[in-house]
C-alpha cells in the first residue's frame, strides 16, 4: 500500500537506481522504496535535481513543500495525464452559470456544516457543554442563500459558532478564543493551520487522480495562486479529520502547550508536536469506516477521492451529487 511520507530533517533527495534516497547532513541515508510513495512532505531546506524530479514524476508522486514556519509554499506534481475536454467544459460551465455554481456550493457547506453538527453533538451526548440551537438554525439558511457571498456568510457564522463550542471540548490546558492565520495567535490556531494545510494537500493529489481540473471552483473563487476546488472539497472533511484529530490528542494529553514557542511570526510548534501531528493525521487518512451507503470499509483518503469522483459524475451525466455525511 502506497502511503504519504513527511520529512522533517535531511540535505539532499536524490534518485538511486530504481528508488529514491533522502541524505542526511552527517552523511547517513534512508531509502524511500519508490512503489510505496503516494506523496512527499518536505519541511525543510532539501536539494534536488532534475533526475530526481523526473523520476519521481514518471512514477506519478505529488511534492508538497513547506518553509521553516510550516507554512504550505506549493507543489511539484506530475504532468496532466487524465484529461477530459467533456468534463473540462462541463466543470467550466457551472462555475461560470450562477445558479449552477450556487447549487454546487450549497451541497459543499450542507456537507461540512451537517459534519461540524455531528461533532458537536458526539460530545454533547459525552457529557460536554454544546450548544447545538445556533448551529441547527444557521443550517437551515443554506438552501435560501442568493449568491456566493451570502453563502460563504453563513458558512462563516456556522464556523465562528463552532469554534466558539471548541473550549466546551478541550481540556482546560488549551484556550481558543477566535481563529487567526497568518500569524496563528495561539496553539489551537497552530494545530488547525497545520492540519488544514495537509488536508489541502491530500485533496490536491487525490484531484489528480481524477480528469478534474484543481483550478476551477464553485465555493472559493477560482484563484491564480491555489487549487482552489481542493478548498471547495477540504471543507468537507475538515471536522472529521482535521479538528478530531485536535480534539483527540489534546484530550488525550498526547501534546500540550509546552509543544509550543513564541517568536516574532507568532506561535510556532516544536519538531516532536509537529512529528505527532503530522503521524496522527496520516493514521486518520488510513483509518478504515464502514460505509453504509456503499456497505463496505473505507479509509478517510479514499472518501475524499470518492467525493471527487460523485462530482465528476454530476459534472458529466447530472447524476445527483450528495456531499459526504458522517451518519454513524
Amino acid at each position: 500500500m502506497k502511503r504519504d511520507y513527511y520529512i522533517l530533517k535531511g540535505e539532499r533527495l536524490a534518485r538511486k537506481d530504481n528508488t529514491l534516497r533522502l541524505y542526511y547532513s552527517d552523511g547517513e541515508f534512508k531509502d524511500l522504496p519508490i512503489e510505496k510513495i503516494n506523496q512527499l512532505n518536505v519541511f525543510c531546506e532539501m536539494n534536488l535535481n532534475s533526475s530526481f524530479l523526473n523520476f519521481a514524476m514518471r512514477n506519478e508522486i505529488t511534492i508538497n513543500f513547506f518553509n521553516y514556519y510550516g507554512y504550505y509554499t506549493g507543489s511539484f506534481y506530475p504532468r496532466e495525464k487524465r484529461v477530459s475536454g467533456q468534463l473540462l467544459i462541463s466543470q467550466v460551465k457551472n462555475s461560470v452559470d450562477g445558479e449552477s455554481r450556487l447549487k454546487i456550493a450549497q451541497k459543499f457547506i450542507e456537507g461540512a456544516s451537517y459534519n461540524v453538527f455531528r461533532n458537536l453533538r458526539y460530545y454533547q451526548e459525552r457529557g460536554h457543554n454544546i450548544e447545538l440551537a445556533q448551529i441547527k438554525a444557521m443550517r437551515n439558511k443554506i438552501s435560501t442563500a442568493k449568491s456566493i457571498q451570502g453563502l460563504m456568510g453563513i458558512e462563516g457564522n456556522i464556523r465562528r459558532t463552532y469554534y466558539n463550542n471548541w473550549n466546551g471540548i478541550i481540556n482546560d490546558e488549551f484556550q481558543f478564543e477566535k481563529r487567526t492565520k497568518m500569524p496563528p495567535e495561539n496553539p489551537i490556531n497552530c494545530l488547525i493551520s497545520l492540519l488544514n494545510t495537509m488536508l489541502y494537500t491530500v485533496t490536491i493529489s487525490e484531484i489528480y487522480k481524477t480528469h478534474l481540473d484543481p483550478s476551477i471552483s464553485y465555493l472559493h473563487e477560482p484563484g491564480e495562486r491555489r487549487f482552489s476546488l481542493a478548498l471547495d472539497i477540504s471543507e468537507i472533511f475538515k471536522p472529521l479529520i482535521v479538528d478530531r484529530i485536535i480534539f483527540s490528542m489534546i484530550n488525550k494529553r498526547e501534546i500540550n502547550v509546552s509543544d509550543f514557542e513564541e517568536n516574532t511570526n507568532g506561535i510556532l510548534m516544536k519538531e516532536v508536536c509537529k512529528k505527532k501531528m503530522l503521524k496522527a493525521f496520516n493514521d486518520r487518512l488510513e483509518q478504515k469506516i464502514t460505509h453504509n451507503k456503499l456497505k463496505k470499509r473505507s479509509s478517510y483518503r479514499n472518501l475524499i477521492r470518492l467525493e471527487l469522483l460523485k462530482l465528476e459524475k454530476y459534472l458529466l451525466v447530472g447524476e445527483e451529487y450528495s456531499p459526504f455525511k458522517l451518519e454513524w
